[in-house]
């Protein structure tokens, strides 16, 4: 009798490697980049930017941390359930929050097309340079941090930190 296994890019049917023993230091480095990205910037902040870029990268993984992270320090549902819609529902986000996922948006779908000139320029008058520059090295390690997780097949719910 065969038996035949299923697989699909978001449930691979083997494990995949373990980043952090496989590669250490660049683990680590990434940790540092991390953290350094968040110095200064408000939480609540840090965990919109991490679960909006994690809905546009279709990361279970790192959504279901930040979202977890983000109940913990007191983030309302509401405000959870409309990040993902968050330019239909800009009254549960102050003007700098709305910057900040205007960026996300632009910074994680690159690609398409690039940074438009406006949304950089809301975000600039919005923060001054220290704090935008910490909000981009955030939106780079969240996409990073993604992309790490889904090419090794993290699994949403299993938070290893």
């Amino acid at each position: 009798m065969t038996t035949t296994t299923h697989t699909s890019s978001t449930h691979p049917a083997s494990a995949r490697l373990e980043f952090g023993a496989s590669a250490p230091k660049a683990f680590r480095a990434l940790i540092a980049f991390d953290a350094a990205a968040r110095e200064g910037i408000d939480p609540a902040l840090v965990e919109l930017i991490q679960i909006r870029s994690s809905h546009l990268n279709h990361c279970a993984y790192c959504l279901h941390m930040h979202t977890g992270d983000a109940r913990k320090a007191g983030e309302s549902e509401d405000r959870l359930h409309m990040v993902a819609v968050w330019r239909e529902a800009r009254h549960f986000f102050t003007e700098r929050e709305q910057a900040a996922l205007a960026l996300t948006d632009a910074v994680t779908l690159i690609a398409g097309s690039g940074v438009p000139d406006d949304v950089y320029a809301r975000a600039a008058a919005l923060f001054d340079e220290r704090e935008l520059a910490q909000v981009i090295a955030l939106i780079c390690t969240i996409n990073t941090w993604n992309r790490v997780a889904l090419s090794t097949g993290k699994v949403a719910g299993t938070d290893e930190r």
